[in-house]
Order: structure tokens, then C-alpha cells, then sequence
């Protein structure tokens, strides 16, 4: 997952916010990120929860020095929607690959069987086509060069799990509908593998589309035309804050916040952006700050100072 800023050239100009994205198949997140960068002219832009070509739907890109709340971002669990094709496992674990496997199609009972022990938290074994580094070096690009890749399993939690409809096929189940809602660092290609594995079969992703991350949703998200054309509508760094709490500052306090200082915490939550302006139709963003215990009470403590005016 890229979380950084990515620099542009000189000649481009700051602009801060967020920008959600339907990205549409058969291009990479990075090429979003740069036709983002060339329609809006930024400087710096990030992605969060990078999709894989050939997977659509939502995308989360900051700009700006809202690239530095990438790390704060409300962004799970992550829901998808996916196809599974029964019969034929690929490299890649999606219709891009080459096959590698072949198994019977599974019955629709084997399938409903085998899904059931996928929900909750486990340990997932990551497709060798993936962007996991081994020794340094990305797990694709070893994999491509037709190296052997054996990645560690890493935690992932499932949160649900449904199939439904189930096309038939010559004595089982053709494809499938899957929807997921699962932790960050999940592959849903793992977890079609995982579930056509336990019902004797094998399996590959026709398509994938995430749907939501967290508190943000596909159907808020622009299409890439618009973002193309300019015509997308950029929200405010503090909209990337969503589902975080949020505390007008006083202007004394908005000034020692600015320069790191802590201010009394007067909402609840771990976490809040501290704002001022908050009656305003754009209220301007000044921190985003974490609580600790100070001796006059809690406290925030900027972790990410934004506003340098």
C-alpha cells in the first residue's frame, strides 16, 4: 500500500485536499496519480489502498500537505465486491494471469461449506504477484522474472463474507458473486484461492471492485474522465478526517497550536482535528492532534500541523 506524497515538477502549484476516485480497470493507481497531478496542476499527491489494474472501483488520493494525514485516514474495513471463476487457478490469482491450475468446479454446498471458516481473523498466505517485498525486492517482479516466491503468512481479519449469485455450471458452480468487508492488507485474490482450494477446486478473479474504505464510499467517488477534464470536485483536507472528532480552537489557542503547543481537549475521542472557523462554510484546518493526559487536564498534542498561515 503507497502511502507517500509523490513529487511533480516545479512548475506545479499547491493544492490541498482529498479527491476520491473511481479507478477504472486496465490502469495502475500510480497512473491515476498522474493524471491527477497534470489535470489539477498539484505538486504533491498520495494514494491510500493502491488496486490493482485490472480491479476497479474507490480510490483515496491527498493532496497537497494533506498527504501527511494519509496514515490518519478512516479508511477501513474495506468492502469489495468481486467475480470468481471456478475450474482454473492463474498465476496472478485474477483473469490477467496464466493458468497454472486446473480442478474440478466445485457444488454450491462445498462452497458455502468452505467460506464459513474465512470469516474472523487468520493468517493469509499473500499471492506471489503482489507488491510485498522479499529481500528488497517486490514480490511481483520476482515472480515475473519466473523466480521462485515464498511469501510469510500475514494477519488478516474477515470481517463478512457472502456468495450469492452462483451461475451453473457443468455439474457445480460456474462462477460466483463474492462480497467482503475485511481488513486492510487483505487480498480478496488470496481469499478466492483460500475458498476454492478448501471446496476441491480452483478459482481465479474475473473482476474485483472496492466499494468502501472505511467511512468513504464508491458512490461520493468521481470517475476518471471528470478527473481527467478537471471537472472533479476536490474536498478539504479536513474531509479526510472523517469520522475523527473535531474542536474549534480559540485564536490563542489556534496559535500555539501552530507551533506544536497542546490545547485543552474539550470534545471526546483519541484523536481530533483542530480547526477554527468552524461555524464558516469551510472551516480551516490547523492540526490534526492526538489526546494525552496533561496536568490540567487531557490535552491534544499535534501530530500533523497544517495550517502555516
Amino acid at each position: 500500500m503507497s502511502r507517500g506524497p509523490s513529487r511533480g515538477s516545479p512548475t506545479t502549484r499547491a493544492i490541498d485536499g482529498l479527491l476520491l476516485v473511481d479507478k477504472p480497470s486496465g490502469v495502475t493507481s500510480h497512473d491515476v496519480v498522474a493524471i491527477a497531478r497534470r489535470a489539477l496542476g498539484v505538486q504533491r499527491v498520495g494514494h491510500a489502498g493502491t488496486l490493482d489494474p485490472f480491479a476497479t472501483g474507490l480510490l483515496l488520493m491527498l493532496f497537497g500537505s494533506a498527504t501527511r494525514l494519509a496514515q490518519f485516514l478512516n479508511d477501513e474495513p474495506k468492502e469489495y465486491e468481486a467475480t470468481l471463476r471456478f475450474g482454473v487457478e492463474t498465476d496472478t490469482g485474477d483473469v490477467d494471469g496464466r493458468p497454472v491450475r486446473q480442478a474440478p468446479i466445485p457444488s454450491r454446498a462445498a462452497l458455502e461449506a468452505a467460506a464459513a471458516p474465512l470469516i474472523g481473523p487468520s493468517m493469509q498466505v499473500p499471492p506471489a504477484y503482489s507488491a510485498r517485498r522479499v529481500g528488497g525486492e517486490r514480490a511481483y517482479r520476482l515472480a515475473r522474472a519466473g523466480k521462485e516466491v515464498a511469501l510469510p503468512p500475514t494477519p488478516i481479519v474477515v470481517h463478512a463474507l457472502r456468495l450469492d449469485r452462483f451461475a451453473p455450471g457443468e455439474g457445480g458452480v460456474a462462477s460466483c458473486r463474492m462480497l467482503v468487508t475485511c481488513s486492510g492488507g487483505t487480498y480478496v485474490r488470496a481469499l478466492a484461492r483460500d475458498l476454492a482450494c478448501a471446496a476441491g477446486s480452483a478459482a481465479h478473479l474475473d473482476a474485483l471492485r472496492r466499494l468502501r474504505a472505511g467511512v468513504f464510499s464508491l458512490n461520493d467517488a468521481a470517475d476518471l474522465e471528470s478527473v481527467r477534464a478537471g471537472r472533479a470536485v476536490l474536498r478539504s483536507s479536513l474531509a479526510a478526517l472523517e469520522g475523527h472528532a473535531v474542536q474549534e480552537l480559540a485564536a490563542d489557542e489556534a496559535r500555539l497550536v501552530l507551533h506544536g503547543r497542546s490545547a485543552a481537549a474539550r470534545v471526546q475521542g483519541p484523536f481530533a482535528a483542530l480547526v477554527t472557523g468552524a461555524g464558516a462554510d469551510a472551516p480551516r484546518l490547523v492540526a490534526f492532534a492526538e489526546r494525552n493526559a496533561g496536568p490540567h487536564g487531557d490535552e491534544w498534542q499535534p501530530r500533523v500541523v497544517l495550517d502555516d498561515a
